[in-house]
C-alpha cells in the first residue's frame, strides 16, 4: 500500500461563487434605472404573446411553473403592455320574452349604451303612468266610451224588460239573489201578488193551502222560462264582451299615437344596432296596448283606497317588471378590451347566478332580472386570470368552463346542489368571446392533458415558466433594476452594491447551480423586505451586505428547529456518528431532510456485512419496507457494478447486507449507492475506511459517479458536524466531480477550506473513491488479469476468488455426505 497520496481536492475559489460589487458599475439602487420589465421568462413571454394573439377558438393560455416564478405578474404585466386593438366590447342585457317569460332574452348595445337604454324604458315606463290615465279621463274619452257603453247597455235592459213583461203575464217575476259578491238572476212565481221560491209552494201544497195540479202547472212552466232566461244571459253576457271589446278598441285607439310615439322614439334611438332590440320593442308596444289598464290608475290613488293592513298583506305595488332591462354587463367605462383576474374563481364568481327570492306567500320566486353576472362574462371581449386549482376544487366550475369555451355560449343557470328550491326560467345563452388564462403547476397541467379529453382542445397554449435564467452581466443588471422597483414601489431603503451583490449570490445558491441565477421573485422580495427589516433595525439609511447576511441567518433561524435537534442528538452520541478514525465496512453517508420550507443536510452512518453466499446484496431498508423504488434501484445497480468488474472468471458467491443505522423513516434517492459500495469493498478486502470523510454520489454499472441533488446542503451537513467536534484530523467531503459546478457553499465552510480545515474532493469513478477512504493504492489489473499484489483490488479479487472456492468445496461436501447417506 501507498500512503501520503495527495488527492484532487476542489479550490476554495472553485466552492462557491463571488460577484465583485466594484462590478456593478454603482454604489447604490439610488442611481440604477427603474423597470418593470419580465426577466427570465423569455419562453414563457412568447408563448403568452402568440396565445394572447391568436383568437381562434381553443387557443386558451394555462401558465405553468412552480410557485413564486412569477406567472400571475408576468401576466399582469403583458396584458398592462400588451396593444388590445380589439374594440370595447358590447353591452349585455336581459330583457322579458313577452311570448315565453320562462326564457329572457339577450340583447347586446355599443358600450355605454345599455344603461341607456335601460334609463329609457324606466322613462317610457313612468311616461305611461302620468299619459295614460289623463288619456282616459279626457272628455273625448269618456264621450266614446260613454256612448259605447250605452249604446249596449240600452239594448240589454230592453231585452230584459221585455222578458220581464212576458213571465208577468204568465204569473212569474225576475227575482235577483245575492252570493257573496255576486247576483245572480231567477225567476219566481207570484203569489199573493209579490215573487216567492217555489220552495214555499211546495211547502203550502203539503200544508192543503195551495192546490197541487196548480203547483205543477207552475213547475213546468217555470222550467221552459228558466230555458229562456238561460238564453237571454247569454246574450246578455255576449252584449258585455262586445262592450269590452270595443272598450279595448277604444283604449286602443287613444293609447297608440301616445305608446307608439314614445317607442318610435325608442327605435329610432338604438333599432340600428341589431334586429332583436327592434322586434323586443315590438312587443313591448303590442303588449302596453293590449294591457292600458295597468297604466290607468294612479299608484297614489289605488294606495289611497287601500285599507290599512298589515305589510305583508297588503297587494304588492305595481312594478310593471315586464318592461324592465336587467343590464349584466356595463362597458360604458371600459377603454379597452377587459382584463380580469379573478382571485376567488368559485362558480357563482366566474358565472354569475340567478338570485331567488321569497315571495308573500313562502315560496321562492325568481325573473330575469335577478340575472347576475360573473367575471367571465364581464371579461368578454377580453381575457381573464385565475388560479387552477382554486377554480377546479370548486364544485361545478370545470364542467361549465369546459362546456362555455367548447361551445363558446354562456348559459347562466344558479349552481346550488345543496338547495331543494329551484328555478323554472332558462335565459337564452349570451356569445361569449373570452381568452382564459389558468395559472397552475405542471403536475395539475399534465394530469388535465392526460385525463382530460376536451383540455387539450380548449387549451391550445401552454406558457412554461422557467425557475432559474444564465449568470451573465445582462441578468445581473436586471436583478439590480428589480431590487430598484421593489424598493421604490414598498418604499424600502436603498441597498448599496455589497447588498446587491449578496442578493445575486443568493439567487445562485437557490438554484443550486452556479452558472444559474434563480426566476423564483417572490422568494428574492422577501429576502429584500426582512433585509430591509434588519437595516431599520440597525439604524443604518442604506441597506448593506452584513443586513442581507443578517437576514438570511434569521430566516433559517426560524426554519431549522428539526435541523438543530438532529445536530444536539449527534453531538451527545445519541445518533452515532464517527469523525474519527478508520472502521471496516463502514462509512458515513449523507442525505437531506427536506421539510417542504427548509432542507438540509446531515451524515448517515451506512455499514456493510459480506459472508459466502448466494443471496447477492441485501437491502436491509427495502425488506423493511423503509426504502423508495429509486434507492431500490440503486441498490441493484451495485450488483451490476460487482459482477461487471470482479465476476467475469469466476461466479459472484457473497451475501453482503446494507443498512442505514439508525434510520426508521422512508429512505429513497440512489444518491448513497456509491457509498454503499464503499463499505462492501471494505469488508470485502478488510481495509478500513476513514470515519473523517463523508460520502455521496450516485453510481452506474460500470463504476462511474453520476451527479446528485442537495450537494450544499450535504457538505455544510457534514461540515457543521465536524465543526461541533472540532474539525479534528483531516475531515472532508466526496462528492461527484460533475457537481463541481453546483458548488455555492457558505462562506464559514469555504473559509475553512482556505485554511486547510476542511476539504472536498471530487471523484469520476469508484476507484478514486475508494483510494482517498482508504489511503490504499487501488490497482489495474494488467494484461494477465491480474491485479498488483497489496492493492485494494487484489485483496478483493482474493477475498472474491477466496468465497467461490469456499462455496464450491462446501458444496461437494455437502454433495458427498448426501451420497454417502444414500449408500448407508
Amino acid at each position: 500500500m501507498k500512503k501520503n497520496i495527495v488527492y484532487k481536492e476542489v479550490p476554495p475559489e472553485k466552492l462557491r461563487v463571488r460577484i465583485d460589487p466594484d462590478s456593478l458599475g454603482f454604489e447604490d439602487t439610488k442611481s440604477c434605472d427603474y423597470s418593470s420589465v419580465i426577466i427570465g421568462q423569455d419562453r414563457a413571454v412568447r408563448a403568452l404573446e402568440m396565445g394572447l394573439e391568436i383568437e381562434s377558438p381553443g387557443y386558451n393560455i394555462y401558465a405553468a411553473g412552480l410557485t413564486g416564478t412569477g406567472k400571475a405578474s408576468t401576466i399582469a404585466s403583458l396584458l398592462n403592455q400588451l396593444d388590445l386593438r380589439k374594440k370595447i366590447p358590447d353591452d349585455i342585457c336581459y330583457v322579458n320574452n313577452f311570448r315565453n317569460p320562462d326564457m329572457p332574452r339577450v340583447v347586446t348595445f355599443p358600450a355605454g349604451m345599455g344603461n341607456q337604454f335601460q334609463k329609457d324604458m324606466d322613462e317610457l315606463v313612468l311616461h305611461l303612468k302620468k299619459q295614460i290615465p289623463h288619456l282616459f279621463e279626457s272628455e273625448d274619452f269618456k264621450k266614446e266610451s260613454d256612448q259605447i257603453v250605452n249604446s249596449y247597455m240600452t239594448k240589454q235592459k230592453d231585452l230584459i224588460r221585455e222578458f220581464n213583461e212576458k213571465i208577468q203575464k204568465e204569473g212569474f217575476q225576475l227575482v235577483q239573489y245575492q252570493m257573496g259578491d255576486y247576483t245572480r238572476q231567477d225567476i219566481a212565481p207570484v203569489y199573493e201578488e209579490k215573487p216567492v221560491p217555489i220552495d214555499q209552494l211546495e211547502t203550502l201544497a203539503g200544508q192543503d193551502k195551495f192546490d197541487k195540479n196548480e203547483l205543477e202547472k207552475i213547475r213546468e212552466k217555470l222550467s221552459a222560462l228558466r230555458v229562456e232566461l238561460d238564453a237571454l244571459m247569454r246574450e246578455s253576457r255576449q252584449i258585455e264582451k262586445i262592450i269590452r271589446k270595443e272598450m279595448d278598441s277604444l283604449e286602443h285607439k287613444t293609447g297608440l299615437p301616445v305608446v307608439s310615439g314614445i317607442i318610435s322614439d325608442i327605435r329610432l334611438k338604438y333599432g340600428d344596432y341589431n334586429e332583436k332590440i327592434t322586434a323586443y320593442l315590438d312587443e313591448v308596444l303590442e303588449h302596453i296596448l293590449s294591457n292600458l289598464k295597468m297604466f290607468k290608475e294612479q299608484e297614489d290613488e289605488q294606495a289611497s283606497r287601500q285599507a290599512p293592513m298589515l305589510p305583508f298583506m297588503q297587494s304588492p305595488k305595481k312594478s310593471f317588471l315586464e318592461y324592465k332591462v336587467n343590464v349584466l354587463v356595463d362597458n360604458s367605462k371600459t377603454e379597452k378590451a377587459p382584463a380580469i383576474i379573478e382571485t376567488a374563481p368559485t362558480y357563482k364568481n366566474l358565472f354569475g347566478t340567478i338570485e331567488r327570492e321569497i315571495d308573500r306567500s313562502g315560496f321562492w320566486k325568481t325573473d330575469f332580472t335577478h340575472i347576475k353576472a360573473g367575471s367571465l362574462l364581464r371579461a368578454n371581449g377580453g381575457y381573464i386570470v385565475f388560479n387552477a386549482l382554486e377554480a377546479l376544487v370548486e364544485p361545478g366550475v370545470w364542467p361549465f368552463l369546459k362546456r362555455t369555451l367548447k361551445n363558446r355560449l354562456l348559459n347562466m343557470q344558479p349552481y346550488d346542489p345543496f338547495s331543494m328550491a329551484s328555478t323554472a326560467i332558462k335565459p337564452e345563452p349570451i356569445p361569449t368571446d373570452v381568452k382564459v388564462i389558468m395559472i397552475g403547476d405542471d403536475y395539475l397541467y399534465h394530469l388535465l392533458y392526460n385525463l382530460e379529453e376536451d383540455f387539450k382542445k380548449i387549451f391550445k397554449t401552454k406558457s412554461q415558466f422557467d425557475t432559474e435564467m444564465p449568470v451573465n452581466d445582462e441578468r445581473i443588471a436586471d436583478y439590480a433594476c428589480f431590487i430598484k422597483k421593489i424598493t421604490e414601489d414598498e418604499g424600502l431603503l436603498p441597498f448599496d452594491k455589497t447588498a446587491v451583490a449578496a442578493v445575486v449570490e443568493f439567487g445562485i445558491r437557490l438554484t443550486g447551480k452556479q452558472k444559474k441565477l434563480s426566476t423564483r421573485f417572490s422568494d428574492v422580495a422577501d429576502l429584500l423586505r426582512e433585509a430591509n427589516y434588519w437595516g431599520k433595525k440597525d439604524e443604518s439609511n442604506i441597506i448593506r451586505e452584513n443586513h442581507i447576511n443578517k437576514a438570511y441567518e434569521e430566516k433559517i433561524g426560524r426554519l431549522n428547529l428539526v435541523e438543530d435537534k438532529i445536530q444536539e442528538m449527534i453531538a451527545d452520541g445519541t445518533i452515532m456518528i464517527d469523525t474519527e478514525g478508520r472502521v471496516c465496512g463502514q462509512v458515513n453517508g449523507l442525505s437531506v431532510y427536506d421539510m417542504g420550507d427548509y432542507s438540509f443536510g446531515k451524515p448517515a452512518k451506512i455499514t456493510a456485512e459480506t459472508s459466502m453466499g448466494r443471496a447477492g446484496i441485501i437491502n436491509i431498508e427495502r425488506e423493511a419496507k423503509l426504502s423508495g423504488k429509486t434507492h431500490d434501484k440503486g441498490v441493484l445497480i451495485l450488483e451490476g457494478y460487482f459482477r461487471g468488474k470482479y465476476a467475469q472468471d469466476k461466479p459472484l458467491t457473497m451475501s453482503a447486507s446494507i443498512c442505514f443505522e439508525q434510520s426508521y423513516g422512508g429512505v429513497d434517492g440512489d444518491s448513497a449507492s456509491s457509498t454503499e459500495i464503499y463499505a462492501i469493498l471494505s469488508s470485502l478486502s478488510g481495509i478500513p475506511i476513514r470515519q473523517d470523510i463523508a460520502v455521496t454520489g450516485s453510481v452506474n454499472q460500470k463504476g462511474e459517479i453520476q451527479p446528485i441533488g442537495g450537494v450544499n446542503q450535504k457538505i455544510e451537513g457534514f461540515y457543521d458536524v465536524c465543526r461541533a467536534k472540532g474539525l479534528m484530523g483531516e475531515p472532508g467531503v466526496i462528492i461527484p466531480a460533475l457537481n463541481v459546478p453546483d458548488l455555492m457553499l457558505r462562506k464559514d465552510v469555504v473559509k475553512a477550506v482556505s485554511e486547510g480545515k476542511f476539504r472536498v474532493y471530487p471523484v469520476e469513478t469508484i476507484d478514486e473513491g475508494i483510494a482517498i477512504l482508504t489511503g490504499a493504492e487501488v490497482g489495474e489489473m494488467d494484461e494477465q488479469g491480474n491485479y498488483p499484489p497489496g492493492t485494494v483490488n487484489f485483496l478483493l479479487n482474493e477475498k472474491l476468488t477466496s468465497l467461490a472456492k469456499g462455496l464450491k468445496a462446501f458444496g461437494e461436501e455437502e454433495k458427498n455426505e448426501e451420497k454417502k447417506s444414500d449408500d448407508e
